[in-house]
């Protein structure tokens, strides 16, 4: 629909084309009609924008003063107390999402006046150093970041940290904060966090081996329960939850069976594209994994035939190479990690079980369990789970409980 049709049916045309946005109100149509959003959502989007025009015109703003911080004052502040003119569109949602799209079209501006502070200085240190020098994937460096801006925030504030400064009963306190809301796994976790950073420093030349050894080491006996897994039966329901005849069911069954056949995590499934699978030779090969190292798969039968009738019968045409896409405006943006384990959870409430399981992890850990029914090794299964240690896939070897009972001694004085 051309732009001149789209604000004609605006009754508050006025608001776009006399506000500060006015130069903006062109591309960010044709923004949206790129990405195939339907002529309802774009005339909806665009009585949203030209609400913001008015009340930036009303406030005296331009469109360089546009950015996240004036949008989140929009939305928060004005919404709620709203006295503009009807009709004016108010939705909050929908504001929200109408404002990111005309973010993405604004020209990014060089905040080299912002003054950024020592600890931001030192965390963006401490975070080049774990993707460049230690080679860890991204989330695992977010994470690392995040405890380590808590540990160091909660003891110098936002001020350069001094490590001769801290001692142990600094540690003590930060980890025994932590205690009553997180979980005995999550700790361990920040523990590793501060270790990492530490040694950051001691390369730096601080000495932190006091403060290494200060460290916990924090019990956690989580593995002390088979994992949970499903059944043979569970998991025939599972499939059948995806409907074969819809686009979007055909990609998430497609996404399913490379959740259970090959064992892949979330984000890795989110990273396959097109050239990941060599149909010939039918091998898929990983680019983005957890160790950052690039790992081929044997394509089983039945993934093959479910990602072969994906990209015949449901796949919609776009120029992006990720294997998975979005189906609904906008198109052909990767479907994300969260957009993969809605729709495993949407699978699970359709097949009456979404109290029992959710999201992705448990499909890889079902993987394993079959091969492990099946007679494959501890070593085979941590091979194809990717696993660095051994010990990480000995877990598995205590879910076949019928045969565990077969070799099992009889308690001593139990008379059997």
């Amino acid at each position: 629909m051309p732009t001149e049709l789209c604000l004609a049916r605006l009754v508050r045309r006025d608001w776009l084309t006399d506000g500060p946005l006015s130069n903006l109100v062109a591309s960010y149509a044709e923004s949206l009609q790129t990405r195939r959003y339907a002529d309802g959502t774009l005339q909806a989007y665009l009585r949203c924008l030209a609400h913001f025009s008015y009340w930036m015109r009303r406030e005296g703003l331009a469109a360089d003063d546009v950015d996240q911080k004036l949008i989140a004052r929009f939305i928060q502040h004005h919404l709620p107390t709203c006295t503009c003119p009807a009709p004016r569109r108010s939705d909050v949602k929908e504001v929200r999402a109408a404002l990111n799209h005309l973010q993405a079209l604004l020209p990014e501006v060089d905040d080299g006046a912002t003054t950024t502070t020592p600890l931001a200085a030192e965390l963006e240190r401490f975070g080049d150093h774990l993707r460049h020098t230690c080679g860890l994937a991204p989330p695992t460096c977010t994470y690392r970041v995040r405890h380590v801006e808590a540990f160091l925030f909660g003891r110098f504030g936002s001020d350069s940290p001094e490590i001769g400064l801290l001692a142990a009963r600094d540690i003590d306190a930060f980890l025994n904060g932590l205690a009553a809301r997180w979980k005995p796994a999550s700790r361990k976790l920040v523990c590793t966090s501060l270790r990492s950073y530490l040694r950051f420093r001691a390369m730096l030349g601080d000495d932190t081996r006091i403060l290494s050894a200060t460290l916990p080491a924090i019990a956690n006996w989580r593995r002390r329960n088979p994992p949970k897994v499903l059944s043979d039966v569970q998991l025939e329901h599972f499939l059948q939850a995806f409907d074969l005849t819809d686009p979007v069911g055909l990609r998430d069954y497609a996404i399913a069976r490379c959740l259970l056949d090959l064992g892949l995590r979330g984000d890795e499934a989110a990273h396959l594209t097109l050239d990941s699978v060599d149909w010939r030779s039918g091998v898929v090969t990983l680019h983005s994994t957890k160790s950052q190292r690039v790992q081929h798969l044997p394509l089983p039968v039945q993934t093959g035939e479910a990602l072969g009738r994906y990209l015949r019968q449901g796949r919609p045409q776009t120029g992006s190479r990720a294997l998975f896409v979005r189906h609904r405006a906008p198109f052909g943006v990767p479907l994300s990690v969260a957009a993969i384990r809605n729709a495993m959870n949407r699978a699970f409430v359709r097949c009456g079980m979404a109290d029992l399981f959710c999201n992705t992890h448990v499909l890889r850990r079902s993987m394993a369990t079959r091969l492990q029914k099946t007679g494959a090794s501890i070593k085979e299964i941590a091979d194809l789970l990717r696993h660095r240690d051994l010990n990480t896939a000995r877990v598995y070897a205590r879910v076949d409980l019928e045969r565990l009972r077969a070799v099992a001694l009889p308690w001593p004085g139990s008379g059997s």
